[in-house]
């Protein structure tokens, strides 16, 4: 099953508030598990990369903090931003602008 017939399944309401339930803990579980997987892939010093909700840029900086929920990535001329691990990506060379 590919994830149009997933969406199809689920818009077409054959499902029960059970199993609706059902699946949202599934998505909840699975995005827990891809953000523990990026965290322990970071750390300290790491050059990233992630798109801003607040500009829609893409901004480039370097891991300070990796926290419960959050990453700390100091942005040269940006600050300071805490981000979810799963938005962020490693890179090799910082290209700051």
């Amino acid at each position: 099953m590919n994830i149009m017939q997933i969406n199809t399944a689920i818009l077409e309401g054959g499902f029960t508030n059970n199993e609706l339930t059902s699946i949202i803990d599934a998505v909840k579980f699975a995005r827990a598990r891809l953000t523990e997987q990026s965290k322990r892939s970071l750390t300290i010093g790491d050059n990233v990369n992630f798109t801003s909700r607040k500009t829609g840029r893409t901004m480039v900086g370097t891991v300070t903090k990796i926290a419960i929920k959050y990453v700390t990535v100091s942005v040269p001329g940006w600050g300071s931003w805490k981000v979810p691990a799963n938005m962020l990506s490693k890179i090799d060379q910082p290209e700051f602008a």
